[in-house]
């Protein structure tokens, strides 16, 4: 860590300062280093500031060896930081105004994917919700978008469960410190998303689950989707707050309708209702809503073009394909193509540096 991302760390710490309040102190003072050295008398001129909240300030060297501790234990349990401004940091997470200075990782996930989607629920989801979000992961696949969601119980961890079955990241908000799992009985899940996403924070190690910190998690699931899915959702609860802060963050948010006299679909009825979520119809609905449809058009149509130009054995492997499916084992695709293995290696690295084919888990290959 280098001083500057000791001070957000430190400047992270102050529980009166909140994120909005931490980044206009930093752009004020141009860095955060210069917001420790800013007189008392200066910070408290800034809206927003006085006296009391500038005190908060002044213990320095205490904050910096808070600081160091977090530091230290976090690389122990092999949690990364993420310092505002940093390049690490996620984009998404730089749209709105109350995103945390710091976040941690744990896992390897990619904070700045290409396609997101959030997904969330009621705790106590029906068999109608379970099976709904398990369809709505599975029709996203194509898309190749990274999942969000809290891991709480119900929707949430089937949506992770959902995302692992699909062979898609999946990232996890918690309400604590990454060396804990909230709620226990969901570490098993957690640990599987370790390998292709994991979990995220904006709470230092050691940060035990508190009520206060759902309602703060539930703004960064918001923040990290491009659009949000809400399943199942009573009349109150955090499934129904992501969905309202989605909506204030403009972010498309889908709403699956449910029964009239079902408590569980309340949420997401008032949603529907207040015009602050789309109906739910199925994941096309989405990709019209992100334009996805017309960057996989654009997608088909560049693909098209490159494969017209193939010859030789080149237009013999991708015509092998073509013919199973678009996906193929590489032991299957050298004896359908009569290609021998160390032969195929090369032009297959040739076609993925090209754009036209993709390596998968597995010694799999799919075109585009």
């Amino acid at each position: 860590m280098n001083p500057e991302q000791r001070h957000q760390i430190a400047l992270s710490l102050i529980s009166g300062i909140g994120p909005i309040l931490a980044k206009q102190l930093i752009n004020h003072f141009g860095s955060t280093e210069e917001v420790f050295k800013a007189s008392t008398g200066k910070v408290a001129k800034i809206n927003g500031f006085g006296n009391k909240l500038s005190s908060l300030l002044s213990n320095e060297a205490t904050l910096l060896k808070q600081a160091d501790i977090v530091i230290e234990r976090s690389i122990k349990s092999d949690i990364s930081i993420h310092c505002y401004k940093d390049d690490s940091y996620p984009k998404r997470l730089l749209q709105v105004p109350d995103s945390p200075i710091v976040l941690y990782s744990k896992g390897n996930v990619v904070l700045n994917p290409k396609k997101t989607i959030g997904v969330v629920g009621t705790r106590k989801a029906t068999n109608y919700g379970l099976s709904t979000t398990n369809a709505i992961v599975a029709d996203a696949k194509s898309n190749e978008p990274t999942i969000v969601s809290g891991l709480a119980y119900g929707i949430d961890v089937r949506a992770h469960e959902a995302a692992l079955a699909e062979d898609l990241p999946t990232i996890a908000v918690l309400a604590c410190g990454l060396d804990a799992v909230y709620p226990a009985g969901n570490r098993a899940t957690a640990k599987k998303m370790l390998a292709n996403g994991g979990l995220v924070s904006e709470y230092p190690i050691g940060t035990k689950a508190d009520p206060r910190h759902f309602p703060a998690r539930n703004r960064i699931i918001a923040a990290l989707s491009d659009a949000l899915i809400v399943v199942e959702a009573a009349k109150k609860g955090g499934a129904l707050i992501t969905g309202n802060i989605a909506h204030g963050y403009e972010r498309p948010v889908f709403a699956v309708p449910g029964q009239l006299d079902k408590s569980n679909s309340e949420g997401c009825n008032q949603l529907i209702r207040n015009f602050k979520a789309a109906i739910y119809t199925g994941f096309r609905d989405v990709v019209e809503s992100l334009n996805w449809d017309l960057e996989t058009e654009q997608k088909v149509q560049m693909l098209v073009n490159q494969l017209s130009k193939l010859t030789g054995r080149e237009k013999k492997v991708v015509d092998t394909l073509l013919a199973n499916g678009q996906q193929m084992n590489l032991d299957d695709l050298s004896w359908q193509s009569q290609i021998p293995l160390n032969q195929l290696a090369s032009i297959l690295l040739q076609l993925e540096f090209d754009g036209i084919i993709k390596p998968l888990p597995g010694k799999e290959y799919r075109l585009g």
